[in-house]
């Protein structure tokens, strides 16, 4: 405003009592100077809160994330002392197995972390406990399984043997006595067990996941030697089972009958 004197607001206090009133006097201009500085003041602690907000909840989170990972670190500790007293546990079983090589197996009995102990055959248990080779006669499966392919032969690639689809982890049971002459793997039959029989009769047991007899081992008939599995040439969990009479394949279903 030029020429004439710019606007004031007065604010005039007056005490109770006998006290002195007091006023206080300011410009328009000084007054709305001091409204931008609380408004500016005002947007900075806003700006600082919203910054700082999710700055506050990562630090949260990544609190958490540290609990949460000592808590995993604890469970980890605890898991491989499991994995440790197992490992002895299965070494404890081994130890009884090749002391005893006994115990009970049939027909459906359930899947566990360990094998079945052998189950020793009539001429074992009246014979003192010596092996003899007997023709295979015992479906060579805990479980009965589905047959999804039998013995055939083509003018490309014949198949020696049966397949038949069971869960992985299924006991896989020596079809009769004999004598282990070969455990390996291959690209075709993956992890694979040959038992001898006698009188040039021998059974092959392939695709397993895991093997539990060593070559030169006498087994006995319904002992477990090996797990199902889908190792080599293999498109799902089966047993590959080969019966082999002079160096040929027969029909295993002319030796073994599938449970019912």
């Amino acid at each position: 405003m030029s020429g004439k004197d710019e606007g004031r607001l007065n604010i005039v206090l007056i005490p109770s009592g006998d006290r002195e009133t007091r006023s206080f006097s300011t410009s328009y201009r000084a007054l709305r100077a001091f409204g931008l500085v609380v408004a500016l003041a005002a947007m900075g602690v806003s700006l600082i809160i919203f910054t700082w907000w999710p700055l506050a909840v990562r630090s949260a989170r990544a609190s958490e994330l540290e609990q949460e990972l000592v808590r995993m670190g604890r469970d980890l500790e605890r898991v491989e002392d499991l994995v440790q007293q197992l490992g002895q546990m299965e070494a404890q079983y081994l130890q009884l197995r090749d002391m005893f090589g006994s115990g009970d197996a049939g027909v459906g009995a359930p899947r566990g972390l360990f094998p079945p102990l052998a189950e020793p055959s009539p001429d074992a248990q009246s014979g003192g406990g010596a092996v003899r080779g007997s023709p295979p006669s015992f479906w060579p499966l805990s479980e009965r399984g589905f047959v999804t392919q039998g013995l055939h032969s083509g003018a490309a690639e014949g198949h020696p043997g049966l397949d038949i689809a069971v869960p992985s982890g299924s006991y896989i049971w020596s079809a009769g006595d004999g004598v282990v002459v070969e455990v390996g793997e291959d690209a075709v039959y993956g992890r694979f067990v040959v038992i001898d029989h006698g009188s040039e009769v021998r059974t092959l047991y392939g695709h397993t996941s895991e093997t539990f007899v060593e070559r030169g081992e006498e087994v006995h008939a319904r002992q477990v030697v090996a797990l199902s599995g889908s190792t080599g040439r293999s498109s799902a969990p089966h047993l590959h089972f080969e019966v082999i009479v002079e160096g040929k394949p027969v029909d295993p279903l002319g030796f073994v009958e599938q449970p019912g």
